[in-house]
């Protein structure tokens, strides 16, 4: 019979027994809870909250069945760096003045012979120059080996040009003279050139004698005297009416040069 029933169904009365099953079914009620208490397992503790966690990642594709590698082709080489552009240098040009045209010009048919004017040097042949002022200037030109070359130009507007030629032998020179007599004088032109040496006059004393009929041709500077004198014939002297004997020196050279070159 089960509990429920007992307790629900009446018992004859009993006044002695009554408490007792009462207090019975007390006993029971309560080893029953007891027992049912010491049955349930330990409580557990509560578990923490759980996060939401993110939407599951889409599935990977599968691995494709691997395969040979393909032979690699060769890395092209690196191009080159450019190099660095040099930097710009500006240089200073200095912008010439207009040339002045020359005054002078001096060549020759030996290269690189002296030039000197007024006693100064001032280059070789071929040789210009616009840097003389106008005047007269004495001009100068030598080579090694060769007669000198003497000349006063007279430098102008236009230019002068001069034309040495030391290996041809040229001779064209003149002075004016004074011819000394015995008793008196007359005056002239002393001339001479490849053919010889001329005395041109009004007087009666002009002559002229080739380089080979002239047996003595000398000067004497400090007594301002030229002597010509003829082979087996006459003798003549010569002066000048100038401060200096420059004038007479100077043809004496000239010729003395020529009839050496002549000579060789």
């Amino acid at each position: 019979m089960s509990l429920l029933e007992h307790q629900t169904e009446p018992e004859p009365v009993d006044d002695g027994s009554h408490v007792g099953r009462y207090v019975l079914i007390a006993l029971l009620v309560v080893g029953c809870g007891v027992a049912a208490y010491l049955s349930m397992p330990p409580a557990e503790e509560p578990a923490a909250p759980r996060q939401a966690s993110a939407p599951a990642a889409a599935a990977a594709p599968e691995p494709e069945p691997a395969t040979e590698p393909e032979e690699a082709a060769p890395a092209p080489e690196p191009a080159p760096e450019p190099e660095p552009e040099p930097e710009a240098v500006i240089a200073e040009v200095e912008v010439p003045t207009a040339a002045l045209p020359p005054v002078l010009r001096v060549v020759s048919d030996v290269a690189g012979a002296s030039v000197f004017v007024d006693r100064k040097y001032l280059g070789t042949t071929p040789f210009e120059t616009a840097d003389l002022r106008p005047g007269p200037h004495r001009v100068n030109v030598s080579a090694e080996g060769y007669e000198g070359f003497v000349e006063t130009v007279e430098i102008g507007d236009e230019v002068v040009s001069l034309d040495i030629r030391f290996r041809e032998i040229r001779l064209d020179v003149s002075v004016a003279v004074t011819h000394k007599h015995r008793f008196g004088d007359c005056e002239g032109t002393l001339r001479a050139d490849l053919d010889g040496i001329r005395y041109d006059t009004d007087d009666d004393d002009a002559f002229s004698l080739s380089f080979d009929a002239i047996e003595i041709h000398e000067f004497d500077y400090l007594e301002h005297t030229l002597t010509i004198k003829e082979r087996d014939g006459r003798t003549y002297n010569f002066t000048d009416d100038q401060d200096t004997a420059d004038a007479l020196f100077s043809f004496h050279r000239d010729v003395e040069q020529a009839r050496e070159r002549m000579n060789r």
